[in-house]
Order: C-alpha cells, then structure tokens, then sequence
C-alpha cells in the first residue's frame, strides 16, 4: 500500500463535516444521525481517520473502548470515491493493532454487509456460552 495514505486518532484533524455528512446520508446504520449526536460520538470514542497525502479525509472508523478489555467497533466508512483500493483493511487492521496495544480481550462489531472484511481480520459469528442481548431506543439517530 502506498505511503500516500496516513492514519490519525488525533481528533482534531477529523473532518467532522464531512463525518456527519457521509454517516448521516450514505450508511444503513445512521440515517439522520445528528451532527450534535455525531460529533458527541466522536468524543467519546476513539476515532481514527485516514488521510491522503493532501490531508483529504477519505475514512473514518471509532472504536468505543474501556481502554482495557473491550471494544465497539463502529462507524466504518470508506469515502465513494476512494472504495476498492483497500483502504478500509488498512483501517481495520490499524484500529485492531491499537487494539492489541491496548490489550482489549473482546472487539465487537455489528455489519449487514462487510462479513467478508471483517472474517480477513478474525471476527466471527457470535456462537459462545454467553446470551448476547441488547436494547436499542426507538428513533435515535
């Protein structure tokens, strides 16, 4: 992969313009999200962008994290125009390395779609001894 591209968690350098934007409009999972609620989200999580060699934001991922044991792997997007250059395994697999870092014993993620990506990476299907549940609020963006 060419050095070209760079990856950050440094959240002042996020385009949280363009973040909401794209999450709000171009994802199944955040459809009307709020820039109030997208940038709270940001705050409290780990976010990481990943830049061009012009400082262009073309991705974005967070991870909401304890910093010891566990992880959310969430808001994974690659920019339209910047899709099938592997860009987001470069993301995941820098996010998942920090990860490591950090020594977190579980990441989790939820997707509709990118099984396939994720699998790359080791994440599988949740078939363990544990009920996995959740609860979500209705109309929350």
């Amino acid at each position: 992969m060419s050095d070209a591209y760079t990856i950050s968690s440094d959240p002042d350098r996020l385009d949280r313009a363009w973040i909401h934007q794209v999450i709000s409009t171009d994802t199944y999972w955040a459809t009307g999200r709020t820039r109030e609620r997208s940038d709270l989200a940001i705050d409290h999580s780990l976010p990481f962008g990943l830049y061009d060699a012009d400082g262009r934001q073309l991705a974005f991922a967070r991870l909401v994290t304890d910093h010891a044991y566990f992880g959310w792997l969430s808001d994974v997007y690659v920019d339209r125009e910047a899709r099938g250059k592997g860009l987001s395994k470069r993301l995941v697999a820098h996010i998942l390395d920090e990860a490591e870092r950090m020594g977190l014993k579980r990441v989790l993620l939820a997707t509709a779609d990118a099984q396939g990506l994720y699998r790359q990476f080791g994440f599988e299907e949740i078939d363990d001894d544990f009920s996995w549940m959740y609860r979500v609020r209705p109309a929350q963006p």
